[in-house]
This record gives structure tokens, sequence and C-alpha cells, in this order.
């Protein structure tokens, strides 16, 4: 079953790229929850989920950096561009019956690096 979910959310998130909403949210069962933390939102239910998703002014490109899980729980690490400006996300998708039952998306601005961490750090390859 992993083999399978792992591909679904492949297909999730290159559907997602592709502007595809339909097949961008087969994922999701028909009373799925998707958490947004730093906004404080809730969607619930996969038709309300896809309306907001596919009513998004930016363009968007979608980058698969990692996925990783096994079970009912998976978690995805992307790039999404949005109008030329990259942020990373992480999704944790938690799955039943070989379907999305809540997912919780967190999104993270680029912030300067301090100062202070200079000699010790090295800037992370784009993309």
């Amino acid at each position: 079953m992993d083999a399978e979910i792992r591909a679904a959310i492949v297909e999730h998130w290159t559907a997602s790229e592709q502007g595809d909403v339909e097949r961008e949210h087969a994922i999701y069962a028909d009373d799925a929850i998707l958490d947004y933390p730093q906004s404080g939102e809730r969607f619930r239910g996969r038709a309300k989920i896809q309306a907001q998703r596919g009513g998004h002014p930016a363009e968007r490109h979608f980058t698969i950096r990692r996925i990783q899980g096994g079970g009912g729980l998976w978690v995805s690490e992307c790039v999404i561009t949005y109008d030329g400006v990259p942020t990373r996300t992480v999704s944790i998708m938690e799955f039943d019956g070989g379907l999305v039952t809540h997912e919780t998306q967190y999104f993270a601005d680029p912030f300067p690096a301090a100062p202070s961490r200079a000699a010790l750090a090295e800037p992370i390859p784009a993309g």
C-alpha cells in the first residue's frame, strides 16, 4: 500500500504543477480536512479544499524536494513558487483507505540569515 500512496502523492503534486485541479484533488476523501495553522484556517471537505486552491490568483509552480512516510502518515517537502517567489512548504497528510483524511500544510517564507551564524553555515543550494 505504501507504494500506491507514494505514487498518489507524486500524482497530486504533478497535477498541482500542471494546474489540473480535478487530478490534484482526487487524493482527498470527500470529508477531508485541510489546516493552515499559520493563518488559522480550516477547510472542511474536498469541494472546499479544491475551491480555495482552484481560485488562487498567482502563477504557481511546484517542486518536490522529498516525500517520506509509511502506513497512514506521509510528509512532503516542496517548494511552491508563487509569481516567481519561492516558498518552502511541508505538508503532513494522514491517509485512510488510500485517501487523505487530514492534511496540515506549513509555509516558510525566506528570511535573512543571522550574521552571528555566518562562520558556521553554508548556503542551501537553490531548488
